[in-house]
C-alpha cells in the first residue's frame, strides 16, 4: 500500500511538503488509534543505557522533538531528535529537499532549521511529564549543532549552551560537526578545534553519554584522528556518517542539486568507517552506524561489523511507517 501511495502520489509533490504531509498522517493514526499497539523489543545495553531494540531514527527526521512518541510506536528504538542550535533559525531556501528515486536517495540542504535550544527543551520537558511511566518512550538522542549566524570562534560556547539546556530530557547528546549545509561546520573536525567542543559539552551534558557524528568525506587518517580525541576526551562513541558532499554514485535529476547526498549511494563509504571505527576505538566505545540501510540484511552486516546500533532516515521514506519495525523484527530473529 505505502509503495502504491508514494509511486502514485507522494512522490509526485514536493519532498518537504511530503514531509509535513507524512507527519500529520502519522498524528492522525495515533489519534485513530491505528498505531502498533505493542513495540518490537529485544533490549540491548548501549553506553549504559537500555535500548528498546537495535534500531534508531536519524537526526534531520524529527528536527523539533514532536513526533518521538509516535516515531517509538513505528518500532523505532530511539529517535534521535535535531539537528538543534542554540538560537532558532529558519534554514536555507526553498526547495531544499530533494529525491533520487532511481538511487533510493536525497538531497537535503535544510541548514538546521529548527525552534532553538530553548524551545526544544521545554518541549521534551512536556512530553517527558505526559510519558514519564518506564518504557512509554524511545530512547531520545539530542543532535546538537553550530548556530549559523555564530561564528566558528565561538562555536565552543554555542555547543555548551544547547548541551546544557537540553541534556537534563535527553538520554544521550550527539554533535553534529559533520552537516555540509551550514558555512565552515564541518571545519569543526579538525581535531584541535573539535577536542574544545567535545570537551565543553561533556561537562555540560550531566554525565549523560556524548556522542560526535561525522562525515563520510572525511579522509582515513582524519577518522583515525577524530577517534583518538574521542576516546580521549571520554565520549561514549561515534556515529558514522553524516551525508556526503560526492556525487560519484549518481547522476540525473537533482543529482547537481547541492546539499548532503543520503540514502543507498552512502552505503559503502558507511561501511568502510564502520570496520575503521571498530579497529580504532577500545571495546568500550559504540559505534553508531548510519547510511544505506534498508533492509534486515543491512542491519545484520553492520552489526557483523561491530555497529552497536544503526540509524535510517531515507529508508524510511523509501520504504514505508512500518520499516523500523520490520527491521526489528528481523534483527530481533537473527539475534
Amino acid at each position: 500500500m505505502y509503495q502504491f501511495l508514494f509511486n502514485t502520489f507522494l512522490k509526485r509533490i514536493d519532498p518537504e511538503t511530503a514531509h509535513h504531509l507524512g507527519v500529520f498522517a502519522l498524528r492522525a493514526m495515533r489519534w485513530m488509534g491505528l498505531m502498533p499497539r505493542k513495540r518490537v523489543a529485544t533490549p540491548v545495553q548501549v553506553a549504559g543505557i537500555e535500548f528498546p531494540n537495535r534500531i534508531g531514527m536519524a537526526a534531520g527526521f524529527d528536527k523539533n522533538a514532536k513526533l518521538v512518541y509516535e516515531l517509538g510506536l513505528l518500532g523505532f528504538g530511539h529517535v534521535e531528535i535535531g539537528t538543534v542550535t542554540g538560537q532558532p533559525q529558519p534554514g536555507n531556501p526553498k526547495p531544499r529537499l530533494f529525491r533520487l528515486p532511481a538511487y533510493r536517495a536525497l538531497i537535503n540542504r535544510m541548514g538546521f532549521n529548527n525552534d532553538g535550544a530553548d524551545a526544544v527543551a521545554e518541549r521534551l520537558k512536556r512530553l517527558r511529564a505526559k510519558h514519564s511511566a518506564p518504557g512509554k518512550l524511545p530512547v531520545i538522542g539530542v543532535n546538537i549543532g553550530k548556530t549559523k549566524v555564530v561564528d566558528l570562534a565561538d562555536a565552543a560556547a554555542d555547543y555548551a549552551y544547547s548541551a546544557e539546556r537540553l541534556a537534563p530530557f535527553a538520554d544521550y547528546v550527539a554533535v553534529n560537526v559533520s552537516s555540509p549545509n551550514t558555512p565552515g561546520l564541518r571545519d569543526l573536525q579538525q581535531v584541535e578545534v573539535l577536542k574544545p567542543i567535545l570537551e565543553v559539552v561533556v561537562a555540560k551534558s550531566m554525565g549523560k553519554p556524548v556522542f560526535v557524528k561525522i562525515a563520510p568525506d572525511l579522509a582515513d587518517e582524519d577518522v583515525i584522528a577524530v577517534a583518538q580525541s574521542a576516546t580521549e576526551v571520554g565520549l561514549a562513541g561515534v556515529i558514522a556518517t553524516n551525508t556526503t558532499i560526492s556525487r560519484d554514485a549518481v547522476s540525473g535529476e537533482n543529482a547537481a542539486e547541492q546539499g548532503g547526498l543520503s540514502g543507498a549511494p552512502v552505503a559503502e563509504r558507511s561501511l568502510e568507517l564502520l570496520s575503521l571505527l571498530r579497529r580504532e576505538l577500545p571495546q568500550s566505545m559504540a559505534v553508531i552506524s548510519v547510511g544505506g540501510i534498508e533492509t534486515a540484511t543491512d542491519v545484520a552486516q553492520r552489526l557483523a561489523l561491530g555497529a552497536d546500533l544503526v540509524q535510517g532516515y531515507t529508508g524510511f521514506i523509501y520504504r514505508g511507517p512500518f520499516w523500523a519495525s520490520e527491521l526489528a523484527k528481523g534483527e530481533s530473529l537473527g539475534s
